[in-house]
Formats: structure tokens, sequence, C-alpha cells
């Protein structure tokens, strides 16, 4: 009888975020019909939606992204055999972003060369561990 009620939750949030998401969608369209140009992106089987303004790049989306892949890599524990790999790449990709209209500094490529070594050694972790999640 719990697990009853529980998939009944379950179904009623997927419902409303479907409800929400279709509301969010006329929105958009409405705010388009003035002319004020917003992008939305969305996953509904993830429960995702992102919105962007009209001055939004590439880099900017990139970047915030990158916000959430940091995210989960500070948040998963060490002993996860793909920890090392998720939270060295990122920081290659944040100094990188960070840099991107810019030179990067010797200290920068000596900080990226160090991340790079640290994926090297964490790939034969994963090799040797195998992983479903």
């Amino acid at each position: 009888m719990h697990a009853c009620r529980t998939s009944k939750a379950i179904l009623g949030m997927i419902e409303d975020f479907s409800t929400f998401h279709q509301s969010l969608l006329e929105l958009v369209k409405s705010f388009e019909k003035k002319n004020v140009l917003v992008k939305l992106n969305s996953d509904p089987d993830s429960n995702i939606i992102r919105i962007y303004g009209e001055r939004s790049n590439g880099l900017a989306l990139a970047k915030t992204g990158l916000e959430e892949i940091e995210e989960l890599a500070l948040t998963t524990a060490e002993h996860h055999p793909y920890w090392s790999l998720l939270y060295n790449g990122s920081q290659i990709l944040k100094i990188v972003l960070d840099k991107w209209n810019d030179k990067l500094t010797e200290d920068e490529i000596k900080e990226i060369l160090w991340y790079i070594e640290e994926i090297k050694n964490s790939s034969n972790n994963v090799t040797s561990h195998s992983h479903s999640e």
C-alpha cells in the first residue's frame, strides 16, 4: 500500500512538472510575440528546463554548464571510480573557459599539465574497475 502511494506521488510530480513545462512554453511564446527573444531548452524526462536571454552566448552557456559539472564533481565521493576524471577534467575546462578570450599564462599551462597527469593516473583505476550507476 505504501508503494502505491509513493507511485501516485511520483506520478503527480511528473504531471505537475509537465503542466509547468507547458505553461512555461506558452509564456515564452507570449514574449516572442512581443519581440523578446527567449530561448528555452528543456528535457522533460529529466525535469530540467533552461531559459536563455537574447544576449547569452556560447561561452556563457559553456561556463554555466561547467558549474553544474563542477557541482557533481564536488558532491561525488572521491572513492567513485570516475571522480578524478570528472574533477580534473572540469578544472582544465574551467581554466580554458576563463581564459577563452585571453592568453594562458605559463602557470596555467603547468596547472593544466598537472591535471592531465592526474587524469592519466586515474584512468588506470577506471579500466580496472567497472561501475554502473
